[in-house]
């Protein structure tokens, strides 16, 4: 009895640290998620300036032919696919690999994948995907940026041989409920153009494009693209938090209830032991005041 005492002493002491270590990861969690989109909504003043910048820019020197002959000879559907490199995180990354194969699945020819994120890489290395490259998920929203100047050089280095590049993310929905969405990068085609030639320009005083417009055109699209890579990663941050927020919070009501079941276990047991320690002490009691009655 008091052998199987000490085990569950043992793991109720275990339960009680293990509940510590959720809670903390839970606060982490829910800091983590303020943060991330916190930086989107940074994000927001600077995109709209490079889309007013390239609305200037397609206005004035009409559409630019941002489609190479290479590219649109090629068969390739090029992807960038942000998960996670840490568990604990619920179905976060078999939810997006899912959504990865059902809609790379619909698209005809050979496909390349970049992923970002240890675990996604291996579930999509595991489906039969051609992986082109294997990034690390940044721990900090200022890690981000490093992370971004990785994906433009590498997806550049191969960009003649892609028809399209996709980026494949998961956003907020509401709550820490998430969803998969995926955005076109590359090409950016005549709708994408058109749409910018749309955008009216806050003011009355008109701008007016100094220098070569080619020049300027490029680094409007190179921030462009940045922006687009980093609110995907940066909402993709947001998302994993909010699904191992959740995780943590179903590991908590676990742990409560084994925790319950365990304390009412050890105080039955100890109860029980008690009670047959009380009957040892009257049993032998009776039995020594029968003696005395015969003495």
């Amino acid at each position: 009895m008091s052998d199987t005492l000490a085990n569950l002493r043992r793991k109720i002491d275990g339960a009680v640290k293990l509940e510590s270590v959720v809670r903390t990861m839970k606060a982490v969690a829910a800091s983590s998620i303020g943060q991330y989109e916190a930086a989107v909504h940074a994000l927001a003043d600077y995109e709209r300036s490079v889309q007013l910048g390239l609305s200037v820019c397609f206005r004035q020197s009409g559409f630019a032919p941002l489609i190479s002959r290479s590219r649109s000879s090629a068969k390739i559907a090029g992807a960038i696919v942000f998960g996670s490199d840490q568990g604990l995180v619920g179905q976060f990354n078999e939810t997006m690999a899912d959504f990865v194969q059902k809609t790379l699945g619909a698209v005809p020819g050979d496909k390349k994948v970049w992923a970002v994120g240890e675990r996604i890489y291996g579930r999509l290395a595991d489906a039969g995907l051609a992986m082109a490259g294997q990034f690390a998920v940044p721990s900090s929203v200022n890690a981000i940026t490093s992370l971004v100047g990785q994906l433009q050089i590498a997806v550049e280095a191969q960009e003649s041989g892609c028809a399209t590049i996709d980026v494949f993310y998961t956003k907020l929905a509401s709550g820490a409920q998430y969803e998969p969405v995926n955005q076109r990068l590359l090409p950016l085609d005549a709708q994408w153009q058109k749409d910018l030639i749309k955008i009216r320009w806050p003011t009355k005083i008109l701008p007016e494009l100094c220098g070569s417009q080619e020049i300027t055109l490029r680094a409007f699209i190179r921030e462009y693209l940045f922006i687009s890579l980093f609110k995907a990663c940066a909402e993709s941050l947001a998302s994993e938090n909010a699904s191992r927020l959740a995780a943590m919070q179903r590991a908590e009501k676990n742990i409560d209830s084994l925790m319950t079941d365990l304390n009412r276990t050890f105080y039955r047991l100890r109860q029980s032991s008690i009670d047959e320690e009380l009957f040892d002490v009257i049993a032998g009691f009776n039995a020594l005041s029968h003696k005395e009655r015969k003495a």
